[in-house]
């Protein structure tokens, strides 16, 4: 018997496209399942040197949750590369200010750090609110379940 492998032609073709709902889910729960379907792994054909995921469309980023103090003690750190550039925003002010970013960043932190996982990166669209512009490509509902 020989080994099936998928081959790269027609994967952006038949990609599908799926809507997840934010409200009320766990930031570090509603990552790792969008991880999942951006990177293939709940596709059976999965093959990890290829991308096989789906594009992902986040709605209602604002009314996800943290759980425990992460709320008033997790902050977003970046540097300038400037001398005395490390800039710091908390999680209270990012929900205030770039709602998106918050899922951005943790999905993006468990996709893998190489060209593949910019590909992956690139599928995930996040949005503050219920609306989104994605309609014409007729998105799937995906319940995500958070204990």
């Amino acid at each position: 018997m020989s080994t099936y492998f998928p081959s790269g032609k027609g994967l952006a073709e038949n990609r599908k496209w799926f809507v997840v709902d934010a409200s009320g889910k766990t930031v570090g729960r509603l990552a790792t399942e969008v991880a999942r379907i951006l990177s293939g792994k709940n596709n059976p054909a999965y093959t990890p040197f290829m991308d096989m995921g789906d594009h992902v469309v986040v709605i209602n980023a604002r009314h996800c949750i943290f759980k425990g103090s992460k709320n008033d003690q997790k902050m977003y750190r970046y540097h300038t590369l400037y001398p005395g550039g490390l800039r710091e925003t908390s999680v209270k002010d990012m929900f205030k200010d770039k709602p998106e970013r918050i899922i951005e960043l943790a999905v993006k932190g468990m996709l893998p750090k190489t060209k593949l996982g910019k590909a992956m990166a690139k599928k995930l669209k996040v949005y503050a609110d219920g609306d989104h512009r994605h309609s014409a490509q007729k998105p799937e509902t995906v319940v995500i379940e958070t204990k």
